[in-house]
């Protein structure tokens, strides 16, 4: 018979060493008010006996869990893995948790993620919506809870939100305005659903850009669909059965961007030869293997980091962040580099 695992508590731990529980709970939380000697053994006792934090009991006394709960629709795709990593690290440093939850752009399941995240007593939500999500009431619930709740990179339609974003419509437009200035007046755009807003934002850049330059919209060439490489492989099916190719392509994000690639390939159509294409978004390998893309540069860890800031000032100030939206730059890059250093 296996013997029954005991579990050690802070009380074990200051018996030990003959000093008060609240000297072991400073000691392991590193606090400056005890010595480095003391920290040393609370920390040694600590991993000898076995001691593991009872947050559930932290919560119940301190009514705070120190932990986030964060909801992302991919981790298979660089710019969420850069943002997961950013978020991860940034908590760390403020000594929260993450639980990390993943939707797969299904929007039944990112709502049974947040129930679940908020029966776990978070002190506050990261959500990056699904493709599907159109029914924000999952969202009023959390508000109505009073759950500190902030979007990161897509966020829906609701009232008074708190989010970072990155300007979608200026990266669009930019993009969108280069080929224009390379002669390239032949242009489509795979975007995404414009129920979300970074595919509403980065259309309204690439129509604005085409209507400043007089540049003529066609229909058959305006895509509306996911932001996964099948949207772009069945886009490239779309534009091809209906004659003649564009000269350039701007994709929504790189996934969509790397279908539209695989389509291409597969007919003998060469890129960027044939077509030119600028996506939002890169690989993780763009400074070792030479990318057949150009991109707009989207800072995925300053989004991570800004995102963990902005939650914990609504965590310890509830009224005075409610409402407040951070969009940060984007950055064209051609051929790796910025735009700014290219002739």
């Amino acid at each position: 018979m296996s013997k029954k695992v005991q579990h050690v508590k802070l009380e074990d731990l200051a018996q030990k060493l003959n000093v008060s529980k609240v000297t072991i709970s400073k000691a392991l939380r590193d606090h400056p008010d005890i010595s480095i000697e003391m920290k040393r053994k609370v920390n040694l006792l600590a991993d000898e006996l076995g001691y593991v934090p009872n947050f559930l009991a932290k919560n119940l006394s301190s009514r705070k869990s120190n932990i986030i709960g964060l909801v992302v629709p991919k981790i298979a795709h660089f710019f969420f893995g850069s943002i997961i990593e950013s978020v991860y690290d940034t908590a760390f440093k403020n000594n929260y948790e993450i639980v990390l939850t993943v939707s797969q752009e299904m929007a039944a399941r990112e709502r049974k993620h947040i129930l679940s995240l908020l029966s776990m007593k978070v002190d506050g939500l990261i959500v990056s919506v699904t493709q599907e999500t159109t029914d924000n009431a999952i969202f009023e619930r959390v508000k109505n809870m009073k759950v500190p709740l902030v979007f990161i990179d897509r966020v829906p339609t609701t009232e008074c939100t708190s989010s970072v974003t990155v300007d979608d419509y200026g990266g669009a437009y930019s993009a969108t305005e280069y080929f224009i200035k390379k002669r390239l007046t032949k242009i489509a755009h795979l975007g995404g659903y414009n129920h979300i807003n970074i595919g509403k934002a980065r259309t309204a850049g690439f129509t604005s850009a085409m209507n400043d330059y007089n540049i003529p919209i066609n229909s058959d060439w305006m895509i509306e669909g996911g932001f996964a490489e099948e949207d772009g492989y069945e886009g490239f099916n779309r534009i091809f059965s209906k004659g003649p190719l564009p000269e350039a392509i701007l994709a929504v994000t790189y996934p969509v961007a790397l279908g539209f690639y695989e389509a291409a390939i597969q007919h003998g159509i060469s890129i960027p030869d044939d077509v030119q294409i600028t996506c939002f978004g890169s690989n993780s390998y763009k400074n070792m293997v030479p990318s057949v893309f150009n991109f707009v540069h989207q800072p995925a860890k300053e989004l991570g980091e800004e995102a963990v800031k902005l939650i914990l000032n609504l965590i310890n100030n509830p009224t005075e962040f409610e409402c407040s939206n951070i969009e940060l730059k984007t950055q064209l890059m051609i051929n790796g580099k910025s735009n700014k250093s290219v002739a």
